[in-house]
This record gives structure tokens, sequence and C-alpha cells, in this order.
């Protein structure tokens, strides 16, 4: 196969991976009902006049099941991390006792968790979207090198090869999005 041929397939083989670990770091976003540290990833802090993502200025883990644990780095940090996490409207009320925040995660209703299920469905579908259009733009780069001389059989190879890698990360985004949907309506 021509050296541009393969340099283009891999090149879409790099995009449509990078597509499912997007789709991967949305959904370990979404709250299952368990303690989740990545829960807080978009949480800012005003750490002295700059808003800092909380991971910078403190320790997030799991207690348990039901508990997450922020421990700053600085103690005159832990206001700042409590209104923070307040403030970004997560249904979640951090208790701090001077020295570390804890935050209870509450049990998911079945109302909430369906709402969650048809945001992983969402994700799952623009990840989807994003590997097709991957596809598109480089069946157009594929076909455009018909003009520099290479064979409509190599052409047509190469598409088979971009149809094939297509279908395998849907079948991943798919599989990523089954497994997290069973995860939030396990109770």
């Amino acid at each position: 196969m021509n050296e541009d041929l393969e340099l283009i397939v891999e090149d879409t083989k790099d995009q449509m991976s990078k597509a499912i670990v997007h789709l991967e770091g949305e959904l370990a976003k979404v709250r299952a009902g368990r303690a989740n540290p990545a829960m807080l990833e978009n949480v800012m802090v005003d750490y002295y006049g700059n808003r800092t993502p909380l991971r910078h200025v403190a320790n997030i883990n799991s207690q348990d099941a039901r508990t997450l644990i922020i421990q700053p780095f600085e103690k005159g940090t832990l206001e700042a991390i409590d209104k923070a996490i307040q403030a970004a409207n997560m249904g979640l009320t951090p208790q701090n006792d001077g020295k570390i925040v804890r935050i209870n995660i509450p049990a998911l209703t079945e109302e909430r968790r369906k709402e969650m299920v048809k945001k992983v469905k969402g994700e799952a579908e623009n990840c989807k979207v994003a590997i097709r259009n991957i596809r598109k733009e480089t069946n157009i780069a594929i076909k455009a090198l018909l003009k520099d001389g290479v064979p409509e059989d190599e052409i047509k190879e190469g598409e088979e090869k971009v149809q094939t890698l297509t279908d395998t990360y849907i079948v991943q985004a798919d599989k990523h999005s089954e497994k997290k949907e069973e995860e939030i309506l396990t109770v």
C-alpha cells in the first residue's frame, strides 16, 4: 500500500483512539452512586484569587463506596474548597471538620439513575458521531490521493481499512457505554 495512504490510515486510528479516551474521561465524571474522585474533576477553587482545579490544591480519595475525603495541601484553603463544591451544584454537601472535607455521596434515586443513563448514552453517541466524522474526513483525504496517481484498488483498500477501524471503535464506544449504564443501574 502507498506510504501516504498508510500514514492517513494510521493517523485515523490515532484520532479514533483519542475519541474513545475522551469518552472514557467523560464517563468517569458521571456519578454512579459510588464515591469516585473523578466526580470532582471540574470543580474549580478560588485559590488566592485564581480559579484552580481542586486536584491542584488538595488530595481527593474515596474512603469507601459512599464517602470522598478531600485533604487540602494548605489548611487555609478548606473554606474555599467547601464553597467551590457547593457552587459546582452537583447535589453534594461537603462537611468541613477543620482538617479535611468529607463528602457523603447520597444513593441515587430511580429517576436520577435514568437521567444518568441518558447522559451516558448521549456521551457515547457524541463519541460515535466524532468517529464517523473522522472516517468522513479520512475518506476525503484518501480520495484526494487518486489525483496523485495512487491506484484505485489501493484507494478502495484504504477505505475498507478505515471502515474496519470505524466499526471497531464504535463497538468500543458501545461497550464503554453499556458498562457504565450497568454500573449506574446496579443498586
